[in-house]
């Protein structure tokens, strides 16, 4: 299997989100019952190993003397209008780069991707675009921002009626399923999986530039 089957097949495994409470989390409240709280927008995240990119000169060199350029993605920031028939999100982020060489002005172009990931691994949705980063001469630094966008659509990330009433339903003692936790039933599992949306971004690595990322 090739790193780029591994890249998309584990990809939103991989995601590293942040916060650890947010409006899509079910959680239990009290030990009585369950809540939901979650809304039709996707969560937000960049992949582990995707989130920063070293190019090196000449380009097969991996020493750490051959180092060229080395970038970062960071301050990933999410906004979300779900008032519609179809949601739409939008992800932010800053790229903050770095140069071996400060001689003279220099602009350096990444692709980066967005993709919408549906039940923690199928990729429904995929953008590439890419941020351009102009160095000064004499800068060693440089930063730039991107945007990535995705549509959903409400009726896909809303959990039916039916498995929201198993899931918040108030259980007393003495009832038949009391002790049971719904979320461990297969069939809420497998709903709440499908109406589970992620927003995804992180520069657009080579195959090279994947393996150095998660071996280095």
């Amino acid at each position: 299997m090739t790193s780029r089957k591994m890249l998309w097949m584990g990809l939103a495994a991989a995601a590293t989100l942040a916060g650890c409470r947010s409006e899509g989390d079910i959680v239990v409240e009290q030990g009585v019952g369950i809540t939901a709280l979650r809304t039709a927008c996707p969560a937000v995240g960049v992949p582990e190993y995707l989130g920063d990119v070293t190019l090196f000169a000449p380009a097969e060199a991996r020493t750490a003397e051959a180092i060229d350029v080395t970038a970062v993605m960071t301050n990933v920031r999410s906004q979300c209008n779900d008032g519609s028939e179809q949601v739409y999100a939008t992800a932010t982020f800053d790229v903050l780069a770095q140069r071996r060489d400060t001689s003279g002005a220099r602009s350096v172009e990444l692709p980066y991707f967005s993709t919408v990931v549906r039940g923690g691994s199928a990729v429904v949705a995929k953008r590439v675009g890419t941020v351009r980063l102009d160095f000064a001469d004499g800068a060693a630094r440089a930063q730039a921002s991107g945007v990535a966008a995705a549509y959903i659509e409400r009726a896909e990330a809303t959990i039916p009626d039916d498995v929201r009433e198993r899931i918040t339903r108030r259980r007393r003692a003495g009832d038949e399923d009391a002790a049971v936790d719904p979320l461990t039933q297969p069939e809420i599992r497998t709903a709440l999986a499908r109406a589970t949306f992620e927003l995804l971004v992180g520069f657009n690595l080579t195959e090279d530039q994947l393996r150095y990322n998660a071996t280095r």
